[in-house]
């Protein structure tokens, strides 16, 4: 089953000539539909955990909790920080079918990672949309991080492996929970499909938001398990710390 959204209109133009920036209607100067001074905007994630990518006040560090509990994953990449606007993009992208807001974010993500592939970040050998439970698949029509997935696919030329991972237990939603019923809720939440090709390679993980970490935790656990050679995660925000 493909749930991918049918859209027969153009998500945007990606030609020479003029377009308008989705978030302020101004002349957008590049090729994607946001202006510059909306780009610098949004809330760009700063310096950060080396691992989980938490919002720290130094560069180069890592964080507490990935000291004493090392993830299974082996870094989280993302450019931002979940704060406004970006929140409210990705609300809309996520829950309103507004793609273009999604397919925009895809974008810079991919450029964002282009940038940290040539800084020295090694290349995965595919990508992994986290898999929605099947009930909120239904009730969505489609899933946000199999889109992120697919878009990241085009512009970083790797392949999207939709059906590598299964969720085959419908959970309650992850934002309701702290962060220790995060990880109780997660249990044996998730399953591979048989003869998945995990075995020696490098995979990366592709979500909207990373909060806790407790889905990424899990999803990197079962693949590290199955014999992949690393794992990494692509989110286009993190969330910081509750109550900083």
């Amino acid at each position: 089953m493909r749930c991918q959204p049918r859209h027969e209109g153009q998500v945007y133009i990606c030609l020479k000539n003029v377009q308008t920036c989705l978030l302020c209607d101004e002349p957008a100067e590049a090729e994607m539909p946001i202006c510059v001074a909306c780009e610098i905007e949004l809330p760009w994630l700063g310096e950060h955990c080396q691992t989980c990518a938490l919002p720290l006040s130094s560069a180069g560090l890592t964080c507490g909790e990935c000291l004493l509990e090392p993830p299974t994953f082996e870094r989280v990449v993302a450019p931002w920080l979940y704060g406004f606007p970006l929140d409210s993009l990705i609300t809309r992208f996520k829950h309103n079918a507004k793609w273009p807001f999604g397919h925009l974010l895809a974008d810079v993500l991919g450029q964002y990672l282009h940038h940290r592939f040539d800084e020295g970040l090694p290349r995965p050998d595919a990508l992994l949309p986290v898999p929605l439970a099947s009930q909120r698949l239904r009730q969505r029509g489609f899933n946000q991080a199999a889109m992120l997935a697919r878009w990241l696919s085009t512009s970083l030329d790797l392949p999207c492996e939709e059906t590598v991972l299964r969720r085959i237990k419908d959970t309650d939603a992850q934002q309701d929970l702290d962060a220790k019923a995060r990880k109780r809720n997660l249990r044996q939440a998730f399953a591979l499909v048989p003869d998945a090709a995990v075995q020696g390679r490098h995979l990366a993980l592709v979500d909207d938001v990373l909060t806790t970490g407790a889905t990424a935790q899990a999803l990197a656990r079962l693949l590290m398990e199955a014999g992949a050679a690393r794992v990494d995660v692509y989110c286009l925000a993190r969330t910081p710390k509750p109550g900083t």
